[in-house]
């Protein structure tokens, strides 16, 4: 291991473990986007991964690099705003052991639907990390389930890394990625597989409006408010302030300083425009990199960043109720 706690060893060791059930997600490209804004984008299209979101890769890995460690499970349990939830009640499914979530009040109702068709029981918690980590830990003390982080894990870190991995593969001409960040999972593990096979690669964080990542970033440490708090942003997959203990050295040490930051209208006009002009079906969070690929930051950046990848993140949306309707 390195003094960052994940490598690029582990990354692959990771996409072994679970290739056989997690799709490579496509990436695509559009000759229109890419006319209208001036550089090459291409779009990995996590939204189209089972379970609508990147997050089984993390979820999967975790839960069996414990088993290849002997570890017993009783059953799992994990707090999350929607899509680790679903992930890891899938995980759960697949291996026949039972499994709760804890959701705040603010989840979307489809995606609590989409967890409960899974099978796994779901509990409410106010909308405050808190009180998330409060009735996670009295499930455990009550069921004996084992935890599984929705980003500051190790093994979960690896496998969201797996991103990474692909899309250096598929298009190995990147400058940059633009990825949306919450807790930094996924951030944290593109950063250090792209930055192994690619050093000079770029990698460029996407947050919602509140969050501001640049800050600390510049002053190279952990400026967030404590007790730790939650975001109101249209984004819900991303309403996390901070990243997690393990997640902002790794982003810290490999990031760029500059920060793309969307607003709630930006977010919602980029996911407009994946499903009108890209014919994607993303979530808002995944509209908040389309969003930044599109914004005058973007225009500013050097003229030899050309290639650009941007990670869609989920495609988990109520069809019902579209913000941009």
């Amino acid at each position: 291991m390195s003094s960052i706690g994940v490598t690029l060893e582990d990354i692959r060791n990771a996409f072994e473990r679970i290739r056989g059930t997690v799709k490579k997600t496509p990436v695509l490209t559009d000759e229109d986007f890419n006319e209208k804004h001036g550089r090459r984008f291409y779009f990995k299209c996590e939204n189209m991964q089972r379970t609508g979101a990147f997050k089984i890769r993390g979820a999967l890995n975790a839960v069996l690099s414990r088993q290849e460690r002997g570890h017993t499970l009783k059953g799992l349990v994990a707090h999350s705003s929607g899509n680790h939830g679903r992930a890891l009640a899938w995980v759960a499914r697949s291996l026949g052991v039972p499994c709760e979530i804890v959701c705040p009040t603010t989840v979307p109702e489809c995606k609590l639907a989409d967890i409960k068709e899974l099978g796994a029981t779901l509990r409410s918690c106010e909308p405050t990390p808190q009180d998330r980590i409060k009735v996670t830990n009295e499930v455990m003390e009550e069921r004996g389930f084992s935890f599984v982080p929705t980003c500051d894990d190790l093994a979960v870190i690896a496998g969201q890394g797996t991103v990474g991995l692909e899309i250096m593969e598929q298009v190995p001409a990147l400058d940059a990625i633009l990825v949306p960040v919450s807790g930094g999972g996924l951030a944290a593990g593109i950063c250090i597989a792209a930055k192994a096979i690619k050093p000079d690669i770029k990698i460029y964080i996407v947050e919602p409006e509140g969050k501001e990542l640049q800050k600390c970033l510049l002053a190279g440490e952990r400026l967030w408010p404590n007790p730790p708090r939650c975001l109101d942003t249209v984004a819900d997959g991303m309403r996390m302030q901070q990243l997690g203990q393990l997640t902002w050295p790794i982003v810290l040490q490999h990031a760029e300083k500059t920060v793309f930051t969307v607003t709630d209208d930006k977010a919602i006009n980029g996911m407009r425009t994946g499903f009108q002009d890209l014919k994607l079906v993303v979530e808002s969070a995944a509209g908040t990199v389309v969003a930044a690929a599109m914004s005058d930051q973007l225009k500013d950046l050097p003229p030899e960043i050309r290639h650009i990848g941007l990670i869609m993140c989920g495609g988990n949306v109520d069809l019902a109720h579209l913000p941009f309707l």
